[in-house]
């Protein structure tokens, strides 16, 4: 069974379900609201296990009554939580999100009082065991050493590009997989993922999810390839990057072509899409 760590966030997802989203300064009932954890590292875990993989997590949870809510789902899905780092103080990091049944769509507010997960903290553990390394794309500087020690012991590892942070871009050289968001590729004022990736970005193959778009990766050589997405019909799609990202990994591992990659990631985030939550 392969072994994957994921380095990233847990959080709190406190999900309203409305209608359709709301104007600015107005007032709407709820149809469903429900707690549940998130965060894409563990999200992303939760997918990995279950399809098979032996999936562990690396990330900051603090001492305090809202983490025991992760520690239940993440238990629940066999997900190993030895590498966490529990500091006495600090507030699970909360999302609060806004669910619009008439698209699917979410809006997320988000609040964060926790330290970043460190270089130090990872250099303790044992990673010669596991099979490939996750990264979020979070705190840059501590990251690059991450990144630079799994390159030295030979672990495969991927990075995920999601939002923009001063000095990401210098690591892209650095991971074996870039699995970017439509979200990022925008702020760089690129409309066009088959533009974007003909850049050639990083030293592996990169993959670019475009929600409804379906997805693209670029292979080591410069093939561009392209998988569209079912029509479904989109009931949740929170997480639905996080599940792709699973996808691709799990493709990887699996010693798949790289079409047979996408186009299987594809199916698994839509297939997601028109189920709520984050079994498969």
């Amino acid at each position: 069974m392969p072994r994957v760590l994921a380095v990233g966030i847990a959080t709190l997802d406190i999900v309203n379900r409305v209608s359709s989203y709301p104007p600015e300064d107005a007032e709407v009932r709820a149809l469903s609201q429900r707690r549940s954890r998130g965060g894409n590292a563990t999200n992303t875990l939760v997918i990995l296990s279950q399809l098979g993989h032996s999936a562990a997590w690396a990330g900051v949870l603090p001492v305090e009554a809202d983490s025991d809510l992760v520690l239940a789902d993440l238990a629940f899905h066999d997900v190993d939580v030895s590498a966490v780092v529990r500091p006495p103080e600090g507030k699970l990091p909360t999302s609060y999100i806004t669910l619009s049944a008439d698209s699917g769509s979410r809006t997320i507010v988000h609040y964060r009082d926790l330290p970043e997960y460190g270089f130090a903290d990872f250099d303790e553990l044992e990673l010669e065991g596991f099979d490939w390394i996750h990264f979020e794309g979070r705190n840059p500087g501590e990251l690059n050493m991450m990144l630079e020690k799994s390159r030295r012991l030979g672990i495969p590892c991927s990075l995920e590009v999601e939002k923009s942070r001063q000095g990401m871009e210098a690591l892209f050289a650095l991971p074996d997989v870039l699995l970017f968001s439509r979200a990022w590729v925008l702020e760089q004022g690129i409309d066009s993922p088959e533009r974007f990736l003909r850049e050639g970005i990083g030293k592996g193959p990169s993959f670019l999810a475009w929600g409804a778009g379906g997805a693209w990766c670029r292979s080591v050589g410069g093939d561009i390839f392209h998988a569209s997405a079912p029509a479904v019909e989109v009931v949740d799609s929170l997480g639905a990057g996080d599940v792709f990202n699973a996808g691709v990994i799990d493709g990887l591992l699996r010693g798949l072509p790289l079409g047979d990659v996408l186009a299987g990631a594809v199916k698994l985030a839509s297939a997601k899409c028109a189920r709520e939550g984050l079994v498969i």
